[in-house]
C-alpha cells in the first residue's frame, strides 16, 4: 500500500487543475479541497487497516508447537552444573535425571532436544526472552509462577526426609520427636531454617551433605535432613551405613515451564508425559539416577 502514495499525490495536481478547467478558483479550491479530505481518509483507512491487520495477525501468531515442529528441535533451558539433575561428564556431554527426560519428551513430539544452559538466577528470564521453548531443570510448581507460566504435569515430587544410621531402631516421625536430639544440615539452606523453627532441636551445621553424612554414620548425629532426591542420590552412590528416614513436610512438585498462550503445544507436552509415564519411561530413569521412584508423590 505504501508504494501507492505518491502516485495517488501526484496524479491530480492542485494548481494545474485549478486553469485547465476554467472554474472559479474558489470552486476549485472547494474541489480539491474535498478531494484531499477524501484522499486522507482513505489514507488514513488504510493505515487503520493495515494495523488492524498488524494486530490480527500478532493475535493468531504461530504456536509454540509449530515453531517446534518447523525448526526439528525442543530448545531446552537447564544449569548445566547441578547433579544429579544435569551436569557436564568428563567428555563434555550432558548428563543427568532432568536431561534423560527432556530427551524422553522430545522424542515423543518427534523432535531433537537442543540443550541451552544458563545460570539458574536468569534461567525464567531466559524462557520469557524466548532464548529456549522450556526448562527441565527442577522448577518448582507454584501459585505465583503459574500466575506468568504455563506448566507441563508434575514429573518429580519432593519432600524435605529425614535420614538415619542403618542400626537405628528409632523411628522419627516428625521434626517434634527430634526435640533433645542433634541434627545435621547444610549451612544457609531452607532445611537449616526448618530444622531451627522447632523449638528444643539441637541444629548443627554444616557446609554440604558429605560432612554431615559422615558424622551422622559415626553417631554424632541422631539424624540428619535434607531434599528427598539428593538423599536417594546420595546413598544410591555412597558406602556408608545409612537409610533414610521419614518425609516431613509438604510434598513440592516440579514441572516444565514454557511460556503461556500456546494451547497446541500444552496439549503436546501433556499427551507426551502420559504416555511416558504409562509406559514406564519416566520410572526406568529415576531408578536409574536415585533408585526409587520420584515421579510420582512420596507415601
Amino acid at each position: 500500500m505504501t508504494r501507492g502514495l505518491p502516485f495517488l499525490y501526484d496524479a491530480a495536481p492542485i494548481g494545474r487543475a485549478a486553469h485547465t478547467n476554467g472554474a472559479p478558483l474558489a470552486h476549485t479550491r472547494k474541489n480539491n479541497t474535498m478531494k484531499l479530505s477524501t484522499l486522507k481518509k482513505l489514507v488514513a483507512a488504510g493505515v487503520i487497516g493495515a494495523t488492524f491487520t498488524a494486530v490480527t495477525t500478532a493475535a493468531h501468531a504461530e504456536d509454540l508447537l509449530d515453531q517446534v515442529k518447523q525448526r526439528g528441535t525442543l530448545r531446552v533451558g537447564l544449569e548445566g552444573t547441578f547433579p544429579p539433575f544435569n551436569s557436564k561428564a568428563p567428555s563434555g556431554e550432558l548428563v543427568g535425571y532432568d536431561v534423560d527426560i527432556a530427551k524422553a519428551v522430545a522424542a515423543k513430539l518427534g523432535v531433537k532436544p537442543e540443550f541451552v544452559t544458563t545460570e539458574w538466577s536468569g534461567i525464567i528470564a531466559g524462557l520469557q526472552a524466548g532464548k529456549f521453548d522450556v526448562i527441565v531443570n527442577q522448577v518448582g510448581i507454584t501459585d505465583k509462577r503459574k500466575e506468568t507460566l504455563d506448566f507441563s504435569p508434575a514429573y518429580t515430587y519432593s519432600n524435605a526426609q529425614l535420614i538415619q544410621r542403618k542400626d537405628d531402631s528409632r523411628e522419627f516421625k516428625t521434626l517434634d520427636d527430634l526435640k533433645g536430639k542433634k541434627l545435621g544440615v547444610g549451612l544457609g539452606t531452607n532445611y537449616m531454617d526448618m530444622a531451627k523453627s522447632v523449638p528444643g532441636i539441637d541444629v548443627k551445621t554444616y557446609p554440604g551433605a558429605p560432612e554431615y553424612l559422615r558424622d551422622l554414620a559415626a553417631g554424632r548425629l541422631d539424624a540428619a535432613l535434607n531434599d528427598r532426591l539428593m538423599l536417594a542420590y546420595l546413598l544410591k552412590n555412597s558406602q556408608l551405613p545409612l537409610r533414610t528416614g521419614a518425609n516431613v513436610g509438604a510434598g513440592n512438585p516440579s514441572g516444565i515451564p514454557f511460556k503461556k498462550g500456546n494451547p497446541k503445544f500444552a496439549k503436546a507436552i501433556d499427551d507426551a508425559m502420559t504416555q511416558l509415564e504409562k509406559d514406564g519411561t519416566f520410572a526406568k530413569i529415576s531408578d536409574k539416577w536415585f533408585g526409587i521412584d520420584v515421579t510420582k508423590p512420596a507415601k
